[in-house]
């Protein structure tokens, strides 16, 4: 209390004071007390002490005696009766306290996200309660007795948050309280609208809903139970609390609210979305254990209205930057690859990945849906050229292309002019298939034994070769080489490839005029083959599959998405594989190598390097995009996407029937092959039967 502020009868003290009500017959009362017939024309700033009324003028004098609150309150209509300077009336002695019974002031120590500040969020309602004044110490959540003197105990010490520590909050349960519930609401305008900011670092638990109930069941200020309302929006849950007794009345939610969404609803979303995961997989899970979550429908309008937006604005900051990185660089060599999410000619999406060999980073993905070609095997094609446009755009100098061995993609890149070669890998695993093919045939089971050392021959042709001449020769040196199995006649094969094993026995060789070896010189000596071999890279390899087995952790074939949905969950697997490979592993000492047994190899190991761990900064950085920019201006994020062109439906150029149709149509097919079928009216009849119920 300031020092300039002093009851007007000059008591000593720092007691509460009390300023004239604004009722002007009461008023007048308190005038009339204080200056009697001596009226000043002018006065103002009248306090008054406590002192000057009696007990029953307050409307909470036991609960400011234990030191429960800070503040007096008057009744409405009180007024002075104590004119001279004298100690209010205490209360009388208080009894010595008798002996508890440890079980009658048991508590229940309960972890919730209950803030520590929120206890003292207290709300009082203008309303007289009689309240008695307690001479029984009561007892704290720290064991000490609190005296009734009137004194005010001591500030409770600052509760400090340990990393591994719980903040516990504990309360006497006694009672059940009226206790309502409702599981879900739509509309958050009847929840509390406390809009604060939030770190999505911020650290959340798992509460159970009785550990939350204790909390609300009985007022913190008179300990008897209370009325509780409940609203549940999701993981957002919010309580109303209100005490008849002494008018206490309390708000709480579980977690803020921003832009009238519940942030908690929205980071689970974004965090789902973000990793590549399926919400409808994880909603089972958390059905499982009762977890209360939202439904797949908000998850679609975050991922719709905030999380794809996000995640489109922060790809092409980043693509940017790494163009412009490119394009300081000069002349650089890329390789290129297309994904289909689906097996052979009936893919409906495309995605051609563009990556720079000497950093391993992806430069670009183009999405293509099958309807925006003539067919399915142009999506190769469509995907290179816009990913060239895009490099030309950025002023990007491509020195030289790796691909797979695409005849259209072959002549595109001779109309373009630009530098092209073979993956090896696609060659060798192409003739792999012909020969392990040829290999299951009765007459060529020999090839079988040959096909490890046929395939070491082939990546040894092409990476110990400088020039598309000798690569070719080499190529056909292997067919003598089998025939004359380990005797080395050919200097452009001068050492084996196979184990020592499998050149000692003279029968495992293919002798000259067998079909086995005349079915093979067919595939290795094919003229397209011996072409595609001289185009084949020595230096870089497309290096895309690792890529490509990374999407389907973001976006598996058997799941079908929307286009936007597609495109959105492939930048993230490009940020992710950049995020990986932007900064090199440092150097630890030795190398770690981690031996693997597969049952194939028959006991034999094979030693793989153990790298370290991946970092996750680009999930931090969308979700700091999605709280701190897209929540607040979300039209701004969603345009830039907008901007992004969205081909027609697969089904736009086909004549949909109507449900009712295909309904009875598949009702009668089913009734004519089965002579058993109950005769239930007719189609019109079935189809209304089957559309009610």
């Amino acid at each position: 209390m300031p020092s300039s502020r002093k009851c007007i009868f000059g008591c000593k003290g720092d007691g509460p004071l009390f300023t004239p009500p604004k009722d002007d017959a009461v008023r007048q009362k308190w005038l009339d007390f204080i200056f009697g017939n001596d009226l000043p024309p002018h006065f103002k700033n009248i306090h008054v002490c406590a002192r000057h009324f009696t007990e029953d003028c307050f409307l909470n004098k036991s609960l400011f005696d234990c030191g429960q609150i800070s503040r007096l309150s008057l009744k409405e209509g009180a007024v002075l009766t104590i004119k001279s300077e004298q100690p209010a009336p205490s209360p009388p002695p208080a009894a010595p306290a008798p002996k508890i019974k440890s079980f009658a002031y048991s508590t229940r120590t309960v972890s919730t996200q209950l803030a520590a500040g929120t206890l003292r969020l207290q709300h009082y309602r203008s309303r007289g309660v009689q309240a008695a004044v307690s001479t029984v110490s009561r007892c704290t959540d720290t064991g000490k007795p609190v005296s009734a003197d009137g004194a005010r105990p001591p500030k409770r010490p600052r509760l400090e948050v340990e990393e591994d520590e719980d903040n516990d909050l504990s309360f006497s349960v006694s009672q059940h309280s009226t206790y309502e519930t409702e599981d879900t609401v739509t509309d958050l305008s009847d929840l509390i609208d406390m809009e604060s900011p939030c770190d999505f670092e911020d650290a959340k638990y798992i509460v159970f809903e009785s550990s939350l109930r204790e909390l609300f069941e009985n007022c913190p200020v008179c300990t008897r139970h209370c009325i509780v309302h409940q609203h549940r929006c999701g993981t957002f849950v919010a309580f109303s609390q209100d005490c008849p007794h002494c008018s206490f009345s309390r708000k709480w939610q579980s977690q803020p609210m921003k832009n009238k969404i519940p942030q908690g609803n929205l980071e689970l979303s974004a965090a789902v979305y973000f990793n590549g995961g399926s919400f409808i997989n994880f909603e089972k899970i958390c059905n499982t254990m009762n977890l209360k979550i939202h439904r797949y429908d908000s998850f679609r309008r975050h991922a719709t209205n905030y999380l794809e937006p996000a995640i489109y604005h922060k790809w092409k900051a980043d693509q940017g930057k790494v163009l412009e990185e490119m394009k300081r660089k000069g002349k650089i060599v890329i390789s290129g690859d297309m994904r289909a999410d689906s097996p052979g000619c009936s893919a409906k999406f495309g995605s051609y990945s563009v990556m720079e060999l000497e950093n391993k980073k992806i430069l670009d993905i183009q999405l293509v849906q099958s309807n925006e070609v003539c067919s399915s095997v142009n999506l190769e094609k469509e995907g290179l050229r816009r990913s060239l446009d895009l490099l030309e755009s950025h002023s990007v100098q491509v020195d030289n292309i790796v691909t797979g061995r695409h005849p259209e993609v072959l002549e595109y890149l001779q109309e373009r002019e630009i530098s092209h070669c073979y993956d090896v890998s696609h060659v060798v695993k192409g003739i792999s298939k012909k020969l392990e093919a040829l290999a299951r045939k009765k007459d060529c089971r020999l090839i079988k034994k040959w096909l490890p050392s046929i395939k070491k021959h082939m990546s040894w042709a092409a990476y110990s070769s400088t020039s598309g001449s000798e690569r070719v020769a080499k190529w056909t040196s292997l067919v003598h080489h089998i025939q004359n199995k380990h005797k080395h006649e050919d200097l452009l094969f001068p050492k084996c490839v196979h184990p020592n094993s499998a050149s000692t026995n003279g029968n495992k060789g293919l002798k000259p005029g067998t079909v086995a070896l005349n079915k093979l010189e067919k595939v290795f000596l094919n003229k397209r083959v011996l072409e595609d071999v001289s185009k084949l890279s020595s230096n870089h390899q497309t290096s895309l599959e690792s890529f490509h087995k990374l999407i389907l952790q973001f976006a598996p074939t058997n799941v079908n998405f929307l286009f936007t949905e597609m495109l959105c969950r492939l930048y993230l697997a490009a940020m992710h594989h950049n995020e990986k490979n932007t900064k090199p592993e440092e150097a630890t000492g030795k190398p770690l190598w981690k031996l693997r047994f597969a049952k194939s190899k028959k006991g034999w190991a094979t030693a793989r390097l153990i790298k370290t761990d991946a970092t996750f900064g680009y999930r931090s950085d969308l979700m700091q995009l999605v709280l701190g920019e897209v929540l607040d201006n979300p039209t701004k994020f969603q345009q830039e996407l907008q901007q992004v062109p969205l081909p027609p439906p697969l089904t736009a150029q086909c004549d949909v029937p109507l449900e009712e149709d295909i309904v009875a149509f598949q009702i009668s097919d089913i009734g004519s092959r089965h002579c058993s079928f109950l005769d239930l009216g007719t189609p019109a009849e079935i189809t209304q039967l089957h559309i009610t119920g």
